[in-house]
């Protein structure tokens, strides 16, 4: 079974820009037409992150093979912010985990698209995620499994900048660079909003957040998260790094795509109305 994932950008096999491009348009329609239809979710969050989707899943970085979901060999993808669960649905639907038809499903009863992801009930969701703060260590543990069983596996952990706020995420850091997990990588949706207020607002003290992952022993990159070129080169040099993880710290903006969205943190944790819809999808063509 060949891999998917495997060719480069750009390359002769590989998705072209555009093609890159078109893929994030479709993904921020498939979170918005989703979040609507429940009448509830994240899509804010989802938004932002959407270009580090599209680079993850196609742009050839994470291996995996969507008919055999638990090959041993695949790569891990972990979204830590659960709450951007519409966004992670929507990368694995275009993948080929499931429809895309099952996205109009989330969060009704009895479907597997649960408000947060479910990896006991749904293809592709490497962790139960939602309760913040928990999803490095677990990459953590899957890095450390990966190297005791001597397998190619990478490990990358999604993490939202108000959820580094927890402690948890720091001891996770700190055990990565002993451990020397070069195969492990987390990327900051750097996004400026939580669900509250302003990441700088409620914890000021989260800077210098790049000179912070530095004294814990990472590699840190900087990155326009919204230009999915950079975000792919990003993730080639931290494949290329030995001896240390790396975090990326990709700077977006929360509801990325949707002006009014954009303009209003409250989207955090409420769907765009039926209202709205039209013209949210409009805008982002």
């Amino acid at each position: 079974m060949t891999d998917v994932a495997t060719t480069s950008p750009g390359g002769s096999a590989g998705p072209s820009l555009e093609d890159l491009q078109t893929k994030a348009r479709t993904l921020r329609r498939l979170i918005l037409t989703s979040t609507t239809a429940a009448g509830s979710g994240h899509p804010s969050s989802s938004l932002s992150a959407t270009e580090v989707l599209v680079a993850l899943y196609f742009g050839g970085i994470l291996r995996y093979r969507p008919q055999e979901p638990a090959w041993p060999d695949r790569d891990r993808f972990i979204m830590s912010k659960g709450h951007a669960a519409p966004g992670l649905y929507a990368a694995l639907a275009l993948a080929g985990y499931f429809p895309t038809d099952d996205l109009m499903t989330l969060r009704r009863i009895g479907s597997p698209l649960e408000g947060h992801p479910n990896m006991r009930r749904l293809p592709g969701v490497e962790a139960s995620t939602g309760s913040l703060g928990q999803g490095l260590s677990i990459g953590l543990g899957m890095a450390l499994a990966a190297r005791l069983d001597g397998r190619p596996s990478r490990v990358y952990v999604m993490l939202g900048d108000g959820e580094i706020q927890e402690g948890q995420v720091w001891e996770a850091a700190m055990s990565a660079a002993k451990f020397k997990l070069d195969h492990l990588t987390a990327i900051v949706d750097r996004n400026r909003y939580q669900q509250s207020q302003a990441v700088d607002v409620v914890m000021p003290s989260l800077e210098p957040l790049p000179d912070k992952w530095r004294a814990f022993g990472w590699n840190v990159l900087d990155v326009d998260g919204h230009d999915v070129l950079a975000v792919i080169g990003a993730l080639r040099q931290a494949q290329a790094t030995a001896g240390q993880p790396t975090v990326i710290i990709a700077h977006t903006v929360k509801g990325k795509g949707v002006s009014f969205v954009e303009a209003d943190w409250t989207y955090h944790g409420r769907a765009v109305a039926p209202k709205d819809l039209d013209r949210a999808l409009e805008e982002i063509g």
